[in-house]
């Protein structure tokens, strides 16, 4: 069956700069060692996602549209359908004292987040920071090899994919994970472990509005409750407790 805009599929990847043929992204683990670009702690596999859901580049998402689950599909990108062209006036020269009040050392090549957005060091010359807010893509063609590995059909299934594409917990365990149907509404209860360990309050706000918002606009629910319930644990006693008694 040819996979359709609305569609919730998985899918593998792996994206290069076709100027260097270098790999800046990937779905495999492997792929990722060989390149540099491991992350440790990452979750690698096929990443699901809604076809016309805005997840991925919008060329990348057109492309697979008519494809079918197996395929392979190559895709080019230029600057424009990707990441935009080099911004001269995103490259900035910061005082060097903002950075101090910070507690920061700035030095040549340091990723940094500030209001204007997420930049990285060119240079540390005297009194002054120069960082480039472009984004590293930008302005760079693009080559992506795709394949389709799974359209995915049952409604629990579809919301459990947009909790795994949202949550930044690496040890998500859907299978904990319980999903309920009443009407137009869809009850979540998440795995209590995913829904405040290692994670902020607004990082787990924000990812339940994202799901959510998936949720209305590609499976027709008009309301998405999460339900929060813990259960009080009793420690094990110790061995040495035991032997006494």
């Amino acid at each position: 069956m040819a996979i359709e805009n609305g569609d919730f599929v998985r899918l593998n990847f792996t994206g290069k700069i076709k100027e260097t043929d270098e790999i800046f992204d990937t779905t495999f683990e492997d792929v990722a060692n060989e390149a540099g670009i491991l992350v440790e702690n990452k979750t690698y596999g096929p990443i699901p996602i809604i076809v016309g859901g805005n997840h991925l580049l919008k060329a990348i998402e057109d492309a697979i549209v008519g494809a079918e689950v197996g395929d392979e599909v190559h895709v080019s990108v230029t600057p424009e359908n990707g990441f935009g062209q080099r911004d001269t006036s995103l490259i900035q020269l910061i005082p060097m004292k903002e950075f101090k009040k910070q507690g920061i050392n700035p030095v040549r090549g340091m990723q940094i987040s500030s209001e204007a957005g997420n930049g990285k060091i060119l240079s540390v010359n005297g009194g002054r920071v120069k960082v480039d807010f472009n984004h590293e893509l930008a302005g760079k063609n693009l080559e992506y090899d795709v394949t389709v590995v799974e359209n995915i059909e049952s409604d629990e299934d579809k919301v459990k994919s947009m909790i795994e594409l949202h949550y930044s917990y690496p040890n998500l365990d859907l299978d904990k994970t319980e999903i309920s149907i009443d009407g137009d509404t869809l009850r979540i209860k998440l795995d209590e472990i995913t829904r405040f360990d290692q994670q902020s309050y607004m990082d787990v706000t924000f990812a339940r509005f994202r799901i959510s918002k998936d949720i209305w606009d590609h499976m027709g629910f008009e309301k998405v409750e999460f339900v929060d319930a813990f259960e009080k644990r009793v420690e094990e006693p110790a061995e040495d407790e035991e032997a006494e008694e």
